[in-house]
């Protein structure tokens, strides 16, 4: 499953650049100001954020110094690039929280290999499973297990499931479920995730789990 990544950047070319290099192996969405990406930030949790200094409106530092007084948004691993590749900046970027800081221009390599490893940094999973409350999902088995009781599902559903846990607490949204289960470019009703969702949803009261999945109406999933 692919993890999201926003990117606040007002020049298009680099926004293209972002897309170009980051489309195969994340879900990447772009954004040329403030207002839209925390609006955004408002329906779903990204797994890393990419934040330019100079924006419109609210620069990236204004920007930065939100993300980490939020309470959902505090953990977010976000790296600061911009055109300032002087030390102040620099400093100013992490000393407010910032995980990293990449000057432009940068390679495409490097920025790939910076993003890869503050992931690794921020990863909240272990390498062979996910655990939440009283579920158990052992990826080397490929089972899930509820109360120590392993229940069967389809693959769509273990995904799912899996995607759900890794962001517990955290709302994803319909569109970023298709996307990471289905794949970005799979075209489906409306009505095939909710039959996936009440499947598990039977699955986890049949285990007398004491989790649930919640209905964000036009908006998506939450764990909790």
């Amino acid at each position: 499953m692919k993890q999201t990544i926003f990117v606040v950047e007002d020049e298009t070319a680099i926004q293209e650049l972002y897309m170009y290099t980051l489309e195969n192996e994340f879900n990447c969405r772009c954004f040329d100001s403030g207002e839209p990406f925390f609006d955004a930030l408002s329906k779903i949790i990204p797994d890393l954020i990419l934040l330019d200094v100079m924006l419109p409106g609210e620069d990236g530092f204004t920007i930065l110094s939100r993300l980490k007084s939020g309470k959902t948004t505090a953990h977010i691993p976000v790296i600061m690039v911009s055109a300032k590749g002087d030390e102040i900046s620099k400093v100013k970027g992490l000393n407010m929280g910032a995980d990293d800081y990449i000057a432009k221009p940068f390679g495409i390599l490097e920025l790939t290999a910076r993003i890869k490893a503050n992931l690794r940094k921020n990863d909240k999973t272990v390498e062979d499973g996910i655990t939440y409350k009283d579920i158990v999902i052992d990826f080397l088995k490929h089972q899930i297990t509820i109360n120590g009781m392993a229940i069967q599902t389809t693959l769509k559903e273990y995904n799912i499931l899996c995607l759900l846990c890794a962001n517990a607490e955290k709302v994803q949204e319909r569109e970023l479920i298709f996307a990471k289960v289905w794949g970005e470019h799979y075209v489906a009703e409306t009505r095939t995730l909710d039959i996936h969702i009440n499947e598990i949803r039977k699955k986890l009261a049949a285990a007398k789990s004491n989790v649930s999945i919640k209905t964000i109406r036009g908006v998506g999933y939450i764990l909790s």
